[in-house]
């Protein structure tokens, strides 16, 4: 990870949180969370370029101009 980003004190306790629930899963359940969770991250980072595209306006036709 990046280390010049720092996570707040939310954000350090949620991590917390969800270290003791993935210590209590079986090795199944962590997969799938696993895998679950990389989906999403999927997901979200096609939603973010989606967005980028409209807003920079790299969808757009070029060829009328």
């Amino acid at each position: 990870m990046d280390q010049g980003i720092e996570l707040t004190l939310e954000q350090e306790f949620s991590i917390r949180c969800f270290t003791d629930q993935v210590q209590q899963m079986s090795r199944e359940q962590a997969q799938e969370c696993l895998i679950l969770h990389y989906k999403q991250m999927m997901i979200r980072e096609t939603m973010y370029q989606e967005i980028l595209k409209k807003e920079w306006k790299l969808d757009e036709d070029f060829t009328s101009v």
